[in-house]
């Protein structure tokens, strides 16, 4: 069984910005906290990785 986990930095305005994150057999799992039953994106973990250093190279508001 999966061990989903929030982001924190999930939040924002009125709690929109929920993501959830999961250590999967094969990568990470990144799901929307508020629709779960939505499903997950399968990320293998370099993929993650550039995911979050793409993410970090917004601009901030």
């Amino acid at each position: 069984m999966v061990q989903w986990r929030k982001s924190s930095h999930s939040g924002g305005a009125n709690d929109q910005h929920c993501v959830e994150l999961g250590r999967l057999t094969q990568g990470i799992g990144v799901r929307d906290s508020k629709a779960p039953e939505a499903g997950h994106l399968n990320l293998t973990v370099s993929e993650f990785a550039g995911l979050v250093n793409e993410i970090k190279r917004l601009p901030t508001e």
